[in-house]
């Protein structure tokens, strides 16, 4: 005896409507965690008004022009400490190549793909124009060497950014 077959089971707008629910709420789910993980993950924008950058533009052009003519020697060396470290060394000499004494440096160390890592230094005059700073525990790979001269009264007679490997 054969057994007759079972008839399918008819296709029914409940399941139809299921079947879409289910496949668009998956979709919804993928794109709302990957939107949250790219949210999470964004290290932020270089600028927050990037009118506002543009119109200092004309200022930092100028600023440039001033810090060239000014003619000064500013060597940056940067070395690995023991401790997981670096130590950055500034050595600023006017045009005339005498050492400068009295500026007051600030630095950053920046990821160039991660502002949220970016380190800043402090550096203190440790000789006639010689400035030093420590930063602990700096991740190897490449930085951005940033320094920033002022001098007395805060206006910022030099400005540098350098690129800069750490093994």
């Amino acid at each position: 005896m054969e057994r007759p077959a079972a008839a399918p089971k008819p296709l029914t707008g409940r399941k139809v409507f299921l079947m879409l629910l289910a496949f668009f709420g998956l979709v919804i789910g993928v794109n709302g965690m990957a939107m949250k993980l790219a949210i999470s993950t964004l290290p932020g924008t270089e600028v927050d008004s990037p009118y506002a950058a543009s119109l200092g533009y004309g200022r930092e052009i100028m600023a440039a022009h001033e810090q060239a003519s000014r003619k000064w020697q500013v060597n940056a060396q940067i070395q690995r400490s023991d401790n997981g470290g670096a130590t950055v060394q500034v050595e600023a000499r006017d045009a005339s190549g005498r050492p400068m004494t009295g500026l007051k440096f600030q630095g950053r160390l920046e990821r160039p793909t991660d502002k949220r890592a970016d380190l800043p230094l402090e550096l203190a005059e440790v000789g006639i124009g010689i400035y030093r700073a420590d930063a602990a525990a700096v991740a190897p790979g490449q930085w951005d060497l940033v320094l920033e001269g002022d001098a007395k009264g805060g206006h910022r007679m030099f400005l540098s950014k350098n690129r800069v490997v750490l093994n």
